[in-house]
């Protein structure tokens, strides 16, 4: 009997591994998913230096986040912040049935697509060596310190029943809100706006491009959502249901986007709905695992236009982003959030069980904001003193590209 609860075991450890390390590939693989998206919607003379900081992202985030942020994370907490420093051996407290090594790997992915985030709304126009200073910080103290809250089981959010199963909160809020205050302390593009304070549209300089990165980032979703599961053996319904929602969401998302434009211009417009099916998958993630199918799909119908508002609320405050990352992430992840205290099948408002939930819901995510806002701009400042974050005039008319690598992205000749 022994042998065989042993054999048993080995079985779930060994499914379960292959099911989040599958599920942590497929999250990394997001990041090409960043990439193309962002380079596509910006200007061809700085499509490189994009690349170039989602390379930091990953290398520099992720030496942050192995040195102290995993500690910061999933050490032994007091509510607020823990400390340690690289890959602790003893049980996190979790129940994972997957190794510390590979729970790593996974929350890694989480991440640096919250620093990716970031990265779209200071495109062309940002020094490269201070863009890197900040992804240390975040992925080092930053984002680590939202997540033990959040995950660690003695997190102050999560032993109050915070509900965020993938990061509508902790991952997509914070880096919308930290890109806002990031957008706001480096300034608009050269000719964004008139000296009348009229908004220049400048363009992105390809299109399909930034489309291949959305399928990838909707394709890496798959392993985002359901990967949080942190295992498939006795999960397969609670994945199924995770899976459904998501697609349903994006999809809602990208229906109610198309609809928006063009009965508010006439024409559809594509660029935006890349970016409802991305604020439909934002504002599914945190309560795919607790609301039904059809409430999916109104929580991604609402996105796919609160999106729309929010690009152009945000345009009139003179905030340049040229990706559209607060619009998407961070007012879609804000609410997100709070459509878990609305629709969830238990504990939701629209399902009679009181607003307990949803007040939970609240104070988690505005604190999650209001920290990741107010963090970033300090940080933005200090950077600003000591060594400045903004390239020269010159530098940007000409474009980060020849001027900080060398090199263009596309060669005519």
């Amino acid at each position: 009997m022994e042998n065989y609860t042993e054999l048993l075991n080995e079985h779930v450890y060994a499914i379960n591994t292959v099911w989040v390390a599958l599920c942590a590939a497929l999250i990394f693989f997001m990041e090409a998913g960043f990439a193309l998206l962002e380079a596509g919607f910006i200007r061809a003379k700085n499509a490189m230096s994009i690349i170039a900081k989602v390379i930091i992202d990953i290398t520099f985030g992720g030496i942050a986040f192995f040195a102290v942020g995993f500690g910061v994370a999933y050490g032994v907490s007091n509510g607020w912040f823990a400390s340690g420093f690289g890959i602790m051996d003893e049980d996190l407290g979790l129940g994972l049935t997957v190794s510390n090594q590979l729970f790593w790997f996974i929350q890694l992915g989480f991440a640096i697509a919250a620093i990716s985030i970031v990265s779209g709304a200071l495109a062309e126009r940002m020094k490269l060596w201070s863009y890197a200073i900040m992804v240390v910080v975040f992925c080092g103290i930053m984002y680590p310190l939202v997540a033990n809250w959040v995950w660690n089981p003695n997190g102050w959010l999560a032993v109050r029943g915070f509900n965020d199963f993938a990061g509508s909160a902790a991952v997509h809020a914070m880096g919308g809100f930290s890109a806002l205050a990031a957008a706001i302390v480096l300034g608009p593009r050269i000719g964004k706006y008139s000296k009348e304070g009229n908004s220049n549209t400048i363009p992105g300089h390809n299109l399909p491009l930034a489309s291949v990165g959305a399928f990838i980032l909707w394709f890496g979703w798959f392993g985002f959502n359901p990967g949080s599961t942190l295992g498939a053996v006795g999960n397969w319904e609670l994945i199924g249901d995770v899976v459904v929602n998501t697609f349903l969401a994006s999809a809602a998302g990208g229906i109610a986007t198309m609809f928006y434009t063009y009965f508010s211009y006439g024409k559809i417009d594509i660029t935006m709905v890349i970016n409802g099916i991305l604020a439909g998958l934002v504002s599914i993630t945190a309560g795919c695992n607790v609301v039904g199918p059809v409430s999916a799909i109104f929580i991604g119908f609402i996105a796919g236009v609160l999106v729309d508002v929010a690009v152009l609320f945000f345009d009139k405050m003179k905030v340049d982003d040229p990706v559209g990352a607060v619009a998407v992430h961070g007012v879609n992840g804000l609410f997100g959030t709070l459509a878990v205290g609305f629709f969830a099948t238990e504990g939701g408002l629209f399902f009679g069980a009181g607003a307990d939930l949803l007040i939970t819901q609240f104070i988690g995510v505005s604190t999650i904001a209001l920290f990741s806002f107010s963090f970033t701009i300090i940080l933005m400042k200090v950077l600003k003193s000591a060594v400045g974050v903004r390239i020269s005039n010159e530098e940007e008319e000409a474009g980060i590209d020849s001027v900080s690598f060398g090199v263009k992205s596309y060669n005519n000749e």
